[in-house]
C-alpha cells in the first residue's frame, strides 16, 4: 500500500482525534444532559469543519516541504474531495438517525449520548474497513470495478427510494430484537437495561443503539468504496473519513429541524454515488482529475440544496 502516512503523521492524526473527542465529551458532560440548541450546534459544526481544514492545510504544508508543491496540491485536493463526499453522505446518516429517534421517541436529553456512541463505533468500523479495503485493492485491482458497480447500483436504488419513508416495522434487525429480547416499554434515564442475568430487561435506548450500530455498518459499506474512487492512500482515506464523521453529532442537531427543507438532497446524493461509481468503472479508460471530481460533487450538492430551498416540499406530499 502506497501512502504518504509515516509514523509521525499517523501519531499526530491519532493524537488530534483523541484530543478532539475528549474535548467534545468533556464539554458535553459539563453541560449535562440537555437539549442542544441550533446556535450551539452551529458553532460546533463550524468548529469541526475548521478543524478539518486546519488539518488539511497542515498536511498540505508538510507534503509541500517534503515532496514538492505538485504532490502537496494533489494530497490537499484528494483530502478535500474525500471530506466533501463523506460529509455529504453523512447527511443521509442524519436523516436515518432522525427517523430512528422519532420512531422510538428518544428524549432530547438522551440523543447526545446515543450519537456519541454511534460516532465512536463508526470511527472504529471505518478504520477497520479502510485498512482491509486498501490491502485488498493493492492486491486485487479488479475490485475497483466491483466497488464502482456497487456504487452505481446503490445510487440508482437511492434515487428511486428517495422521498419514501422506510418501514421500520418490517426491519429484520428490529423484528429479531423485539422477538428475542425481553424489553421495557419506557426509558429509564441513561440505562440500557435493568436487572441482571435472566431478570435483565432492555430499555428502548438499548434498541436504538443497536439500530444506530447497524446503520453505521450499512453506511460504512456505502461510503468507504466511494472515497477509494478518489484516492487509494489509506492515510487520506481514513483522515478525511474520520473528520467528516467527527462533526456528525453537531450536524445532526443543526439539520434536525430543517430536514424537510432539504427534501431533494437524497436525489443529489444518489447522483453523487452514481458519478463516483462511474468514475471507478472508467479508471483504466480515463482517470477523471481530482479537481473535476471536487467541482462535480460540489456542483451537484449545491444545485440540489438550491432547488430544495427554491421548491419547498408541499405539506400534502410530506405527509
Amino acid at each position: 500500500m502506497e501512502t504518504i502516512g509515516n509514523p509521525w503523521l499517523w501519531a499526530g492524526f491519532g493524537g488530534l482525534v483523541v484530543i478532539a473527542l475528549l474535548v467534545d465529551l468533556v464539554l458535553m458532560r459539563h453541560g449535562g444532559a440537555h437539549k442542544v440548541t441550533f446556535k450551539e450546534a452551529a458553532w460546533w459544526s463550524l468548529g469541526w469543519v475548521a478543524l478539518a481544514m486546519i488539518f488539511n492545510g497542515a498536511l498540505w504544508w508538510y507534503v509541500g516541504q517534503t515532496a514538492g508543491a505538485a504532490e502537496a496540491n494533489r494530497v490537499g485536493l484528494e483530502f478535500l474531495t474525500g471530506y466533501l463526499v463523506e460529509k455529504a453522505l453523512a447527511v443521509d446518516n442524519i436523516f436515518v438517525f432522525l427517523m430512528l429517534f422519532t420512531y422510538f421517541a428518544v428524549p432530547e436529553e438522551q440523543r447526545q449520548r446515543v450519537l456519541v456512541i454511534g460516532i465512536l463505533g463508526a470511527i472504529v468500523l471505518r478504520a477497520i474497513l479502510i485498512f482491509v479495503g486498501a490491502a485488498l485493492l493493492a492486491k486485487f485491482h479488479w475490485l475497483l470495478y466491483l466497488f464502482g458497480a456497487f456504487l452505481l447500483l446503490t445510487g440508482i436504488k437511492m434515487w428511486f427510494a428517495a422521498g419514501k419513508e422506510p418501514d421500520l416495522d418490517k426491519n429484520p434487525v428490529l423484528r429479531w430484537i423485539t422477538g428475542h429480547l425481553p424489553l421495557i416499554n419506557r426509558y429509564h434515564g441513561d440505562a440500557l437495561w435493568l436487572g441482571r442475568g435472566k431478570r435483565r430487561r432492555y430499555t428502548p435506548l438499548f434498541v436504538v443503539l443497536v439500530m444506530i450500530a447497524v446503520t453505521d455498518v450499512i453506511f460504512a459499506v456505502d461510503s468507504i468504496p466511494a472515497i477509494f474512487a478518489i484516492t487509494s492512500d489509506p492515510f487520506i482515506v481514513l483522515t478525511s473519513n474520520v473528520f467528516a464523521v467527527l462533526g456528525l453529532r453537531a450536524m445532526f442537531f443543526l439539520l434536525a429541524g430543517m430536514a424537510d427543507r432539504f427534501h431533494l438532497l437524497p436525489y443529489g446524493l444518489a447522483v453523487v454515488l452514481a458519478f463516483i461509481g462511474s468514475k471507478m468503472l472508467l479508471v483504466d479508460v480515463y482517470k477523471i482529475p481530482v479537481l473535476w471530481s471536487l467541482g462535480t460533487v460540489a456542483m451537484i450538492l449545491a444545485v440540489t440544496v438550491a432547488l430544495s430551498l427554491a421548491r419547498p416540499q408541499k405539506a400534502d406530499t410530506a405527509a
